[in-house]
């Protein structure tokens, strides 16, 4: 009987460490990936939105004064001699100088690769997520817990 004991604790400590090393940082590691896509998708749609209001404004045509956050709410003023090209991040450091109609199809394609991108790792959590709750209920059968709360409620009306 401690001989049955001791390897039924030996199971669950190893189903509680692969839980919580393995699994939950799994989910951790997929979450973090996936808010990073959203932050480049948000900058991405920032950028569109600055394109087409220069555009609507026909601010694209003329020479530009606008300010530049340099950090920490630092501005200076900036003149852009010419607004009708922008520069954008293509990744690994590169950036490519685009008319504001090439850049925004370049953003569309882009937030859509993106957006499969977060829909894949959205997918994956949620299995991982189902392999964490498959090892809990193992782990309530195993140590005989229920999964219902114990109800400690008395009647007041007896």
């Amino acid at each position: 009987m401690a001989m049955e004991e001791s390897t039924m604790e030996q199971k669950i400590y190893a189903y509680e460490t692969f839980l919580n090393e393995r699994l939950r940082e799994d989910l951790r590691k997929i979450l973090e990936s996936r808010d990073k896509i959203y932050g480049h998708i948000a900058e991405y749609l920032q950028l569109k939105t600055v394109i087409e209001k220069l555009k609507e404004d026909g601010a694209d045509k003329k020479q530009l004064k606008t300010k530049v956050d340099l950090g920490c709410n630092f501005y200076v003023q900036a003149n852009v001699p010419d607004p009708s090209m922008v520069c954008v991040s293509i990744g690994y450091g590169f950036f490519v100088e685009f008319t504001l109609d090439e850049a925004v199809k370049y953003i569309n394609k882009k937030t859509a690769l993106l957006t499969e991108q977060t829909e894949t790792l959205t997918r994956s959590a949620a299995e991982v997520k189902a392999h964490i709750k498959l090892v809990l209920e193992g782990l309530r059968e195993i140590q005989h817990i229920s999964n219902e709360p114990e109800s400690h409620h008395r009647d007041i009306f007896s």
